[in-house]
């Protein structure tokens, strides 16, 4: 599959507001549509210390046939790395700490599993906490029981890190019907998403493509086998966030081809997301977040 920004540029599909309006606001579900399982949850994080400098850090949460596990990336340092399978029975170390080094800072990381509970996703949804350290600096906090372990290990008044989520990658596979959580600012709120795919009218002949936030319909698009690329832009939060869908080898490829899906936040004054040289002249102080779903269909 092509790069999805370059896609857009020659095969743009744009829905109008008008023809938005002119279905129902409320999303259905049918009740034989069971949800796609997340396999891989991948979350890159902006660390910005007191001290200027800045880090990216990649958490990403896998679940497959043979085991589930964890694995933190600091920058492009693969040197500054570690992995963790916690379903290996060789594998007992589900509470501990890692020194890493990258681009001269020291960094800690603290994490306990031992008692994650789990839903049908690889990320642990409560009894758990991951705790990166920066130079002393508190850089990254996750889960539930973060803040109680970073009261117990560190001393008071230990320095807290401005930390942005800056993207997050799902890939899915299963049914034509995906669902997920996304906050598209720091002061915003979670909202609901909801993509599916299905027959008009429920039947399996000419699929349309439905996407909803917090069971309000955003886009329909109807003759999607011509229609396979597209964008529109959308309002969430007081933000244009670009919704953009490319779901080509669903139907050219179908044995091996998956469909992405990407939401994109912008500011009004910035070109289009496909624009990639524009992408690279962006402020890199101006924080956006990218939500992309990679979907496999079950044949």
């Amino acid at each position: 599959m092509r790069d999805i920004a370059s896609c857009f540029s020659e095969y743009s599909v744009n829905v109008s507001e008008s023809s938005c309006s002119s279905y129902s606001n409320n999303a259905r579900l049918s009740p034989s549509l069971i949800p796609s399982i997340q396999n891989a949850v991948t979350c890159v994080y902006k660390i910005s210390l007191s001290t200027k400098k800045q880090l990216l850090i990649t958490v990403t949460w896998c679940k497959n046939q043979l085991g589930q596990g964890l694995s933190i990336n600091l920058g492009d340092d693969p040197s500054a790395a570690f992995k963790l399978n916690t379903n290996s029975r060789l594998f007992r170390k589900k509470k501990g700490s890692k020194l890493l080094e990258s681009d001269n800072l020291k960094i800690e990381v603290f994490w306990d599993l031992s008692i994650a509970k789990y839903n049908t996703g690889p990320e642990p949804i409560e009894g758990f906490y991951v705790m990166v350290i920066v130079d002393s600096e508190i850089g990254l906090l996750l889960g539930d029981m973060a803040e109680e372990a970073a009261t117990r290990k560190l001393k008071n008044g230990t320095p807290v890190a401005r930390a942005s989520l800056v993207s997050r990658r799902e890939h899915c596979s299963g049914n034509t019907l995906y669902s997920t959580k996304a906050q598209f600012c720091d002061t915003g709120t979670a909202h609901d998403i909801l993509i599916k795919c299905s027959g008009e009218n429920e039947g399996l002949k000419h699929p349309v493509l439905s996407v909803s936030i917090d069971k309000k319909m955003v886009i329909r698009v109807k003759r999607l086998q011509w229609n396979f690329r597209g964008n529109q832009t959308i309002f969430v939060d007081g933000l244009l966030v670009d919704l953009m869908w490319d779901v080509h080898d669903w139907f050219f490829n179908p044995a091996s081809g998956y469909a992405v899906f990407m939401f994109r936040t912008r500011s009004g004054m910035d070109s289009r997301l496909w624009l990639e040289e524009k992408l690279l002249q962006k402020d890199p102080d101006r924080l956006e977040f990218s939500l992309l779903i990679y979907a496999c269909k079950s044949l």
